[in-house]
């Protein structure tokens, strides 16, 4: 689709007239009409207004011209998953879980963006993927391959102790790697998260039910 056209939409859909729009990103309503035309489209400094304005990114005001991939964990990033800055800028080189609020969301993005970035995030990762590969020795059970990005909030599971405590041990504001593996000889599945401090395995029935605790291992 073309700048043209999405403008409109957005604009449209946001229940803005043009003259609203051109109030909010400092420019006249005229130039509205001539980027919803076609005849022009916005500069640079424009386009980060309209897309704070608009709630998109510049990205997608151009049409998605490029594969937006976050630079820490190599996420595709959609519109719903790009990092913001604290005054509401987008910032397409990162997905919400790595970054927000202006830093690094974990240890793991800190530590790692300071002394060599993705390189030495993809060492911290295969280091990972040999110490859960050693946790794990159930037959019928694939190893570790690969460890994604996964938010706190989607693998921080609540488990019951034999005391019949119920408790989770992560944190749904932090981000994990971690992975889902299914067994040849059961038809529940494996959940591993981990980070700096500790890996987690699991097993769990489908959609995350009737979890259980198989490890947990301070690193």
């Amino acid at each position: 689709m073309e700048t043209k056209r999405i403008i409109f939409d957005l604009r449209t859909k946001k229940g803005l007239s043009q003259e609203e729009l051109a109030e909010r990103v400092f420019v006249t309503r005229q130039a509205v009409s001539r980027w919803e035309t076609g005849e022009t489209i916005p500069n640079t400094e424009t386009l980060k207004l309209l897309s704070k304005e608009l709630d998109v990114s510049i990205n997608t005001l151009l049409g998605s011209p490029r594969r937006l991939v976050c630079e820490c964990c190599g996420m595709t990033l959609e519109d719903s998953s790009i990092s913001k800055e604290p005054d509401g800028f987008f910032n397409e080189d990162y997905c919400r879980w790595c970054y927000a609020d202006g830093d690094y969301t974990l240890d793991i993005w800190k530590k790692y963006a300071e002394i060599g970035g993705r390189e030495k995030l993809n060492e911290f990762k295969a280091q990972l993927i040999r110490e859960i590969n050693e946790l794990l020795s159930m037959e019928g059970l694939p190893g570790v391959k690969e460890l994604n990005v996964l938010p706190g909030e989607y693998v921080n599971m609540e488990y019951t102790l034999p005391s019949g405590q119920k408790v989770k041990f992560l944190d749904d504001r932090q981000t994990y790697l971690g992975s889902q593996l299914e067994s040849e000889l059961s038809d529940r599945c494996f959940g591993i998260a981990a980070n700096m401090e500790c890996i987690i395995i699991c097993s769990y029935e489908a959609n995350g039910e009737d979890p259980e605790l198989i490890v947990y291992k301070n690193r």
